[in-house]
């Protein structure tokens, strides 16, 4: 009983949750580019907030002023941003937030599993996406990604979602002849119903 109790409060605030992180990508010149994201904790939508040869603290606020703004547009209620204790995360950057009254939640030093919605996705797009694709060059990065998210936001089921995408659909089409999409020249097929 407490752990159903304890449950519903998460799930609760779930809807309320950031996450954010970086992860890097090796182009095929070796050239290592640094990409920036937030996580909806409730939803699993991602936002890629940009993708730079150089991430600076100055660059990351930049990001997370863009994302906010994004977030108004969404009318996104957020109360809390969890990150690690990068020192790209500079003062301003969380004044980003706090000029929101969104709290930020500092994860404790060397515990990647304490932003396990981000560590998560970093390790789905890796194995899904990432690591079947050479990336050529910073473009071609944008590129990939922005198809990769479109198609996990809009697209692909989540277990821990009872299997719903982040941005349900309207209304699914439940008769109709099935269909495949290829993602990313073919590496992801998405099947969906024709109306």
């Amino acid at each position: 009983m407490n752990g159903s109790k304890h449950n519903t409060r998460v799930k609760h605030y779930h809807k309320t949750l950031l996450a954010c992180d970086f992860f890097t990508v090796e182009t095929l010149w070796l050239q290592t580019l640094y990409v920036f994201f937030i996580i909806e904790v409730g939803t699993r939508r991602v936002y890629i907030g940009g993708v730079t040869t150089y991430a600076t603290g100055q660059w990351v606020t930049q990001q997370a002023r863009q994302l906010n703004w994004q977030f108004e547009d969404d009318e996104l209620h957020v109360t809390h941003l969890i990150r690690d204790n990068d020192t790209r995360y500079v003062n301003s950057f969380d004044t980003v937030f706090q000029s929101r009254s969104i709290e930020i939640i500092r994860t404790p030093v060397r515990a990647p599993q304490a932003n396990a919605f981000a560590e998560r996705w970093i390790r789905s797009l890796r194995e899904e996406c990432l690591d079947k694709i050479i990336i050529l060059n910073q473009t071609h990065l944008k590129q990939v990604l922005h198809e990769y998210v479109t198609y996990y936001n809009e697209a692909r089921p989540h277990q821990g979602l009872n299997q719903q995408i982040p941005k349900p659909m309207t209304a699914p089409t439940l008769t109709g002849d099935i269909k495949r999409r290829d993602i990313l020249g073919g590496i992801i097929h998405d099947y969906f119903r024709v109306a």
